[in-house]
């Protein structure tokens, strides 16, 4: 599995000092999974946001092997992740902040819009307990899925951010793909000196086995 680190528009690259482990954590994996990180607030240099930030980065995700990484400092919830993928009704109404809603519609009225705004409705009035969090949801106008983060869950009139929308989960695949969104798939990103330890492991594991290789044979 490897580690790809994406520059979104709602999402910083880590800082060069940390390139060496990322790439050495890159190189000793497989290019079989994407991991797509998002270090920045949304809001952050924004004193009037409007309701819905969009404009998001497209992205191809693959539910059965792709992450999302949040960084803790930017999105407080990373700190303690609680998944939870179900219709509405069937979602839990209290401790969950990262939700994949299967359900496709509000008002029983296909002919009327279901967005970020009528999604976060929906969870407003179900969830109980408050506080920042992100959702997935199939957006009926643009007939894909979309990852959303709110500033409050429980609010139905909180901020928005649409991070990022899968052109490869539209029309009927996108509507297939939400049950098999699980909590693999959403991650905190490592704290930087996890990170570099990780890196110097790897270094010292690198040069010990090119030691090892150069080691003449004792033939005596």
């Amino acid at each position: 599995m490897s580690t790809l680190q994406l520059q979104l528009r709602h999402a910083r690259l880590w800082p060069k000092s940390f390139g060496v482990a990322a790439g050495l954590l890159l190189f000793a994996a497989a290019s079989s999974a994407t991991t797509f990180t998002f270090n920045t607030d949304p809001f952050a240099g924004i004193p009037n946001p409007p309701p819905v930030i969009q404009g998001e980065p497209s992205i191809n995700f693959n539910p059965a092997t792709d992450s999302f990484a949040f960084n803790p400092s930017a999105f407080s919830f990373a700190n303690n992740i609680q998944f939870a993928n179900n219709t509405i009704e069937n979602l839990p109404v209290a401790n969950v902040n990262a939700i994949v809603l299967q359900t496709l519609d509000n008002d029983k009225n296909p002919a009327t819009p279901f967005g970020a705004r009528q999604a976060a409705e929906l969870i407003g009035a179900h969830v109980t307990t408050p506080g920042p969090g992100v959702f997935i949801y199939f957006n009926s106008t643009l007939q894909l899925d979309r990852l959303v983060f709110s500033t409050n869950l429980t609010d139905p009139n909180a901020n928005l951010a649409v991070l990022a929308r899968f052109p490869n989960l539209s029309g009927q695949t996108g509507i297939s793909a939400l049950p098999s969104f699980s909590s693999a798939n959403f991650t905190a990103t490592p704290e930087p000196s996890t990170l570099l330890l990780m890196g110097i492991a790897g270094s010292l594991l690198v040069l010990v086995n090119f030691n090892l290789a150069l080691k003449p044979e004792n033939n005596t």
